[in-house]
């Protein structure tokens, strides 16, 4: 059901954030190649139904980077989205940390699943796990998981389902609106991504009270950044 709500955030408050110039990925990362890649993909789908079955919940939804087939609502069964996973390259700086969307046990998550293209499963499975996965110390970060849709239960490929082999952070929804309204790097800024996120959502009907939630107090934040300080009080300004 789609939430009456309107989205706050806006592209107005992005552009307000400032860009910064940092790392795209850890330069302690051992990148994953093609040969890596292809066999973590056989590992993850021996044996699974064909076709693919791939489980969006962020940026998947408005960005998967491969060939879809098919597209239908699911919810994830024991699972809530968190931004979670602390980032200092790609859409963060050790100066300006940003955050990104991981699943956390509990509750439920409503997002898409999406059907690789039957016949172009080599190519689109190496670049979600070049994407998703990026280098081996996070080639854990790939999993199934159980989702319900409107054919019944059935089991779908996600990412950085309780993440391992990255470093987490856990703030209240005000802290993390805090650190995604200032956040910004290689790849843009938190509230972009968040930005995008909510509208994607939207797009297929899909609400989600944390995101909503998150959404808002980034902007509130970002407005109050930019907002004038107020001159301080003198004894001859309170005088008349």
């Amino acid at each position: 059901m789609t939430d009456p709500r309107p989205i706050v955030l806006s592209d107005d408050h992005v552009a307000l954030v400032p860009l910064a110039d940092g790392p795209l990925h850890d330069p302690r990362w051992r990148m994953l190649e093609d040969a890596d890649l292809d066999r973590l993909a056989e590992g993850l789908t021996r044996g699974r139904p064909r076709p693919i079955p791939v489980f969006a919940y962020g940026s998947l939804i408005w960005n998967p980077g491969f060939a879809v087939q098919a597209r239908r609502r699911a919810t994830a069964i024991g699972w809530h989205r968190s931004f979670s996973i602390s980032l200092d390259h790609f859409r963060g700086t050790p100066e300006r940390p940003g955050l990104m969307l991981a699943l956390a046990r509990g509750g439920q998550c409503e997002g898409l699943v999406l059907d690789i293209a039957e016949d172009t499963e080599a190519e689109s499975l190496r670049a979600i796990l070049r994407r998703e996965l990026v280098a081996h110390e996070l080639a854990a970060n790939a999993c199934w998981i159980t989702v319900e849709t409107g054919r019944g239960r059935e089991e779908a490929l996600t990412f950085y389902a309780d993440p391992v082999g990255t470093q987490t952070a856990r703030l209240t929804v005000r802290e993390q609106a805090q650190r995604l309204a200032c956040a910004a790097g290689a790849a843009g800024s938190g509230a972009e991504y968040l930005l995008r996120t909510v509208r994607g959502l939207a797009d297929h009907g899909i609400h989600d009270d944390y995101i909503w939630t998150l959404q808002h107090h980034v902007a509130e934040e970002i407005e109050a950044a930019m907002s004038p300080t107020p001159a301080p009080r003198t004894e001859a300004s309170e005088k008349g």
